[in-house]
C-alpha cells in the first residue's frame, strides 16, 4: 500500500511547492490538493460534514488554483504524484482544463491522476452555469470531451453541453492517459458511475465500513467486465498501524493523511513524524 500527503491548500500557512518537496524528501508517493473556484455567500447546499450552510475549515474560501498549486509543486520535485482531492471538472471548459492538465503532465514527467467530484456545492455548480441535477451528467461529458483531446490526433466532440469540431491539441499526457479516481460517497451508486467513466475511488474524509464498501466496488467493477482493479485511495485521519493493516488487507491501495494548519516547519516536523511511524524510507 502506498502513502501518500493531501494539503488543504490556502493563501496562508505552507506552500504546494514547500509540502510537496517535504513530503517527497520524506518517501511518500504522492501529493493531493482540493478546489474550490469560489464559495457563494448565500448557498442552499449542506456542507456532507456541517449538515448545514456553514463551513468546518474557513479554507473553503481560500483555496489555490490546484493546477497552479500543482505545478509550483511540480517544478521542485521528480518523484512524486501529482493529484487533486478533489477537483471539479464541471465548473470548467473541458478544451481548456484539458489542455492545463496535460501540459502539467507533460512537464512533470507524466505524474498526473485526476481526483475529481461531482460538486456537493450545488450553488457554486450553478454560478458556472451547470443545470440542477445534471452535474453527474456534465462531469461524465466533460471527462469524456478531454479525454477525446487527449487521446486522438484530431479530435471531436458532440454532446448534451459539450461540442467541438475536429480540433488539433497538444501536449498528449506521457502515458496517452490520465487516470480518473471518483471521490464520492461509498453508495452502489457512486461505484456503478465508476465503474463506468473512472479507474478508482477517493473516500470521503469521514467514511466508514470501508472493507464492505471495497468488496461492493469490486463486484461492481468486475460486473462491467473491468480486467484491471480500480484504485481505492482511503482518506486516513490520525495514524492507526491497525487500520491500516485491515485497508491493506481489503485492496486499499493507498492511504492518504491531511496535513495540519501550521506553520512551515511544524509541518515539515509533521511529515517526518508520520514517515517514521510508517516505516517510510526517507530521500535526500
Amino acid at each position: 500500500m502506498r502513502y501518500g500527503i493531501v494539503l488543504f491548500t490556502s493563501d496562508r500557512g505552507i506552500t504546494p511547492a514547500d509540502a510537496a518537496a517535504a513530503a517527497e524528501r520524506a518517501g511518500f508517493d504522492t501529493f493531493y490538493v482540493p478546489e474550490h473556484t469560489h464559495i457563494p455567500v448565500v448557498r442552499a447546499a449542506a456542507h456532507p460534514r456541517t449538515g448545514d450552510a456553514s463551513l468546518p475549515d474557513d479554507r473553503y474560501l481560500r483555496t489555490l488554483d490546484p493546477w497552479v498549486a500543482l505545478g509550483t509543486a511540480a517544478a521542485v520535485t521528480e518523484r512524486i504524484g501529482l493529484s487533486t482531492a478533489v477537483a471539479l471538472p464541471a465548473e470548467h471548459h473541458p478544451i481548456t482544463l484539458a489542455k492545463t492538465i496535460a501540459s502539467l503532465d507533460h512537464l512533470s514527467g507524466g505524474r498526473v491522476r485526476l481526483g475529481v467530484g461531482f460538486g456537493w456545492n450545488t450553488d457554486e455548480l450553478a454560478h458556472h452555469g451547470v443545470p440542477a441535477g445534471k452535474r453527474r451528467s456534465v462531469l461524465r461529458e466533460h471527462l469524456d470531451a478531454m479525454r477525446a483531446l487527449w487521446t486522438e490526433e484530431e479530435a471531436e466532440f458532440a454532446g448534451e453541453f459539450v461540442t467541438f469540431g475536429a480540433s488539433w491539441s497538444w501536449p498528449k499526457p506521457v502515458r496517452k492517459r490520465i487516470p480518473v479516481l471518483l471521490g464520492a460517497a461509498g453508495t452502489e451508486r457512486n461505484f456503478t458511475w465508476l465503474a463506468k467513466h473512472a479507474d478508482g475511488w477517493i473516500t470521503t474524509p469521514t467514511e466508514d465500513g470501508l472493507d464492505e464498501k471495497v468488496a461492493l466496488l469490486q463486484r461492481i467493477w468486475r460486473e462491467h467486465d473491468r480486467a484491471d482493479l480500480p484504485e481505492i485511495v482511503a482518506l486516513a485521519g490520525r495514524h492507526d498501524p491497525e487500520q491500516l493493516a485491515r485497508w491493506a488487507e481489503s485492496g486499499v491501495t493507498e492511504a492518504v493523511f491531511g496535513l495540519p494548519d501550521r506553520p512551515v516547519d511544524d509541518v515539515r516536523a509533521y511529515l517526518t513524524r508520520l514517515a517514521g511511524k510508517l516505516g517510510i524510507e526517507h530521500t535526500r
